[in-house]
C-alpha cells in the first residue's frame, strides 16, 4: 500500500498513538495525507506514551534538547578526537625530526635512584593501559562512522565498532579506579611553584637550538610540565568518569535524554583534551627524555637525569638523607 517504507512506518505510529490518545480521552482526528505532521504536533505538544518503566523520562517520545548538540558532536567532537591522537603524533614526529631529543648532558651515571615505589609504578599502569585503550577504542566509537568507515567500508568499520564497544565499557572501571588513586597519592608532588614558570619560558630546556639550547630549569619531583598533565588528567579524567558512569549505567542512574546526550558531549570533549595531553605524557617521557621511561618500569632513574631533570628533587632528598640507591 505505501512505497516508502518510512512513511508507512510514520503512519502505523501515528495510528497507534491516536488510538493511544483516544483511550486517555484525547481527540486526535488525522486527515488524510498530514498523519505524520499531527503525529509530531501532538508529540511536541508533550504528548505521552504508556509504558511500564517507572523512570520519570520513559513516557517522553522524543527528546527536547537544542539540535545543534547533534552537530557539534557529528561535525566537531568526532573530528577533534581524530585530530587530537594524529595531530600531536604528527607534531612531535615533526618537532623530534628538527630538534632532536634531549640528551643526557653527562651521559649515564650508572648509578640509579630510588624515585617511585613498586605501588605508584601498578597505580600508573593501572590508569595507562586502559586509557590507551579507551582513546582507541573512543576513536572508533566518536570519529568511526564519519572517518573509519569512509575509507574502509561499512563491513570493516562495523567488525572494529563490534570489538571497540565492549571494549570501552569494561576498561573504563580500571581506567577510573587508576585516576581515582593517582589523583589521591600524588597530588602532594603536584603543587605550582614560582619556578614553574621558569621552567615553561625555556621549554623545560628541551630545545636543542638557539638561546634555549643547554638550559636546564629548575624542577621539584615534578616538573612544571608534568604538574601541567596531572591536572588536566585530574579535572578532566573526573569529567571523563562521572559522564562515564552516566553512560554506562543508565538504569541506575537513569538520566533523561537531554541529560544522556550533554553527558555524550562532555564525555567526548574531555576525552579530546586527556588525550592530547596524552601523547605529549608518552612522547615526553619515552622519546624526547633520553632515561625517562625506567622511571616507570623500574621505580628508579639514573642520577645524571635526576640532577638535570629535577635537580631540586635531588638536592632535597640528598640533604635530608632519603637519597637511595638501586642495589645490584
Amino acid at each position: 500500500m505505501f512505497s516508502n517504507p518510512i512513511k508507512a512506518a510514520l503512519v502505523a505510529f501515528s495510528l497507534l498513538f491516536s488510538g493511544l490518545a483516544l483511550a486517555n480521552g484525547g481527540e486526535i482526528a488525522p486527515q488524510a495525507g498530514n498523519e505524520a505532521e499531527v503525529l509530531w504536533q501532538a508529540i511536541q505538544q508533550g504528548a505521552e506514551g504508556r509504558t511500564t518503566s517507572v523512570n520519570e523520562f520513559h513516557p517522553q517520545l522524543i527528546n527536547a534538547y537544542d539540535e545543534r548538540m547533534l552537530d557539534w558532536r557529528n561535525d566537531w567532537l568526532s573530528y577533534g578526537l581524530f585530530a587530537a591522537l594524529f595531530g600531536m603524533i604528527a607534531v612531535f614526529v615533526l618537532f623530534i625530526a628538527v630538534n632532536g631529543i634531549s640528551k643526557l648532558e653527562k651521559g649515564f651515571s650508572g648509578k640509579m635512584v630510588y624515585r617511585w615505589s613498586k605501588a605508584d609504578v601498578a597505580i600508573h599502569w593501572l590508569g595507562a593501559i586502559p586509557c590507551l585503550l579507551l582513546i582507541l577504542t573512543g576513536l572508533v566509537l566518536l570519529s568511526g562512522k564519519f572517518i573509519i568507515e569512509p575509507l574502509l567500508g561499512q563491513g570493516a568499520f562495523s567488525a572494529m565498532a563490534a570489538v571497540a564497544k565492549p571494549v570501552h565499557d569494561y576498561m573504563a572501571i580500571p581506567f577510573m579506579l587508576g585516576w581515582l588513586l593517582m589523583s589521591v597519592k600524588w597530588a602532594k608532588n603536584q603543587i605550582p611553584a614560582k619556578y614553574d614558570i621558569d621552567w615553561f619560558m625555556v621549554v623545560g630546556g628541551y630545545i636543542n637550538f638557539g638561546p634555549f639550547k643547554g638550559k636546564h630549569p629548575h624542577a621539584g619531583f615534578a616538573n612544571a610540565g608534568e604538574k601541567l598533565w596531572f591536572w588536566a588528567f585530574v579535572i578532566f579524567g573526573a569529567v571523563v568518569s562521572v559522564t562515564g558512569m552516566i553512560l554506562l549505567f543508565p538504569n541506575l542512574f537513569e538520566p533523561s535524554r537531554t541529560l544522556s546526550l550533554i553527558a555524550l558531549l562532555a564525555h567526548a570533549g574531555a576525552a579530546i583534551i586527556i588525550c592530547a595531553f596524552s601523547i605529549v605524557h608518552i612522547f615526553m617521557a619515552t622519546v624526547m627524555s633520553e632515561g625517562g621511561m625506567e622511571c616507570m618500569v623500574s621505580g628508579y632513574c639514573d642520577e645524571n637525569w635526576a640532577i638535570q631533570h629535577h635537580d631540586l628533587w635531588y638536592d632535597e632528598i640528598k640533604a635530608n638523607g632519603t637519597l637511595k640507591y638501586q642495589q645490584k
